[in-house]
């Protein structure tokens, strides 16, 4: 539970202007800061780089394996530190199972205002960190810390693949159908927990997503029906699901009624939490994105809501559609659904 804190102690979201993958640069910023950045392809080994937006570098080191390397860092999205932790860390580690593999290792990285947090408080952030590596069965074995004005987590997170199994976000082909693994709504919870209004079962299904493990990955990486593999984060569902339309080359096709929100998400966007990152993400591409006709800011809201620690989106063959539902299923992600299908086409997404 978010637990009132006592009189006196400042909480770690008073202290950050963002939190959580809402921190993330906007789409359109992050392009042009990379627009003169020299391409990857000059090495042979590198499988994955920067030209796809993907979720992680990969890096074969021999016939049989590879190297998935990933970094990943945010400010307080919660004030509870050892949940902070915990969201952090599942997060960073997620990009590695957006890849298909299994993470080995991890390094922390920490920045924190030491003057105005007590160590305590910093201890407990690192050991949420260190709950979630230990379940994921990885060590923390090392890292970088600075004094910060603001303070920050995060981790590197390394895994290990073989080079055939590798997902990539621009494979998809046209007929795929799309499978997103987690409900949305993180953003607009985070939203309205700084506002005090979330209350604590929407705090604890707001943790329950944040911290649970995209562990499908690995088993999706050896289907050969699935296609291509990302995460939602930062960009919202549309914002990731384009990078996929422009790497595959092809238009998505979105239905809303199917799209799995978060219990009590609906409401809170209604009542108009949301996050700046939002319009940020919604001014980068939204030229891209046909929504329904009539007032459809609801969608809107919760289509370009930047999720921390989000769901894996999968596009996969019609045919291999239900075993990649049934992978969700046992491992614990009932809100996994069908949302829609790609197609040939320019890049876009029709939202119907």
């Amino acid at each position: 539970m978010n637990k009132p804190l006592e009189s006196g102690v400042i909480r770690l979201t008073e202290l950050s202007h963002g939190g959580g993958c809402g921190c993330k640069l906007a789409p359109a910023v992050l392009s042009d800061i990379l627009a003169g950045s020299p391409a990857g392809n000059m090495f042979s080994n590198l499988l994955v780089g920067t030209e796809s937006s993907d979720d992680a570098a990969v890096y074969r080191i021999s016939d049989t394996q590879a190297v998935i390397a990933t970094t990943d860092f945010f400010m307080p999205i919660v004030d509870d530190p050892h949940d902070f932790g915990r969201i952090a860390a599942t997060n960073a580690i997620s990009d590695v199972y957006a890849m298909g593999g299994t993470p080995f290792l991890a390094l922390a990285l920490l920045g924190m205002p030491v003057g105005r947090l007590p160590v305590e408080t910093i201890r407990r952030i690192v050991a949420g960190g260190q709950s979630v590596c230990d379940a994921a069965g990885i060590p923390i074995a090392g890292g970088h810390s600075i004094d910060s004005q603001e303070p920050i987590y995060g981790l590197v997170a390394l895994g290990l693949i073989h080079p055939d199994r590798v997902k990539r976000n621009d494979r998809a082909q046209a007929g795929d159908v799309l499978i997103l693994g987690k409900g949305l709504g993180v953003g607009i919870m985070s939203a309205a927990l700084k506002k005090e209004k979330l209350g604590d079962e929407g705090y604890r299904r707001m943790i329950a997503s944040t911290t649970r493990l995209n562990t499908p990955g690995i088993a999706l990486s050896g289907m050969d029906g699935v296609h291509a593999l990302t995460d939602v984060t930062g960009f919202g569902l549309l914002g990731h699901l384009l990078e996929i339309c422009r790497g595959s080359k092809l238009a998505a096709e979105l239905e809303w009624a199917k799209v799995p929100l978060l219990g009590g998400v609906r409401e809170l966007a209604a009542q108009g939490f949301v996050t700046g990152a939002s319009d940020r993400n919604w001014n980068s591409y939204g030229t891209q994105v046909a929504l329904p006709a009539g007032d459809s800011t609801l969608q809107r809201k919760l289509l370009t809501d930047p999720q921390t620690s989000g769901g894996l989106l999968v596009a996969c063959a019609p045919e291999a559609a239900p075993a990649v539902l049934e992978t969700f299923r046992k491992e614990g992600f009932s809100d996994a659904a069908v949302i829609g299908r790609l197609e040939a086409g320019a890049p876009v997404v029709n939202v119907i």
